[in-house]
């Protein structure tokens, strides 16, 4: 009985891991194309910075701005996501067991998910941002 089940369940079981697959390969590219966005903004505005720490700002100050930007990307990331995927999870609904297919505690896991990764990417170039020398950074302009 125990095989019988497995069979009937393999085709199941087999479109759920792709997916699964997918959906780790969608976030690691989606963290690394927001480190790469950000790094870039980070990288055009290295003279501004050194200029703000020159004047007077501090290192925190700096990595907050930077975390805002990324922050502001994830949200607008997440509203356009959850919208669609409200949309495409009912042409996943044969799949989905004792799930609704808009499930609070589902969308609202991989929109965390989603934003602690994508933080976690923007923090890198923050802190890098947060330590640009002054000196070297206005003279480099």
């Amino acid at each position: 009985m125990t095989d019988a089940i497995r069979t009937s369940l393999a085709g199941r079981r087999f479109a759920l891991m792709v997916l699964a697959a997918f959906s780790v390969i969608a976030l690691v590219l989606s963290v690394a194309g927001i480190y790469g966005v950000v790094s870039y903004f980070v990288n055009q505005r290295t003279s501004e910075f050194g200029l703000r720490m020159a004047l007077g700002a501090q290192s925190w100050n700096i990595l907050y701005d930077v975390l805002g930007a990324g922050g502001k990307l994830v949200a607008i990331g997440l509203v356009v996501g959850i919208a669609g995927a409200a949309g495409l999870t009912r042409l996943m609904q044969s799949l989905l067991f004792n799930v609704s297919p808009v499930d609070f505690i589902a969308f609202a896991l991989a929109s965390l998910t989603l934003s602690a990764a994508t933080l976690l990417a923007c923090y890198i170039p923050a802190r890098r941002a947060a330590h640009v020398d002054p000196l070297t950074a206005l003279r480099d302009q």
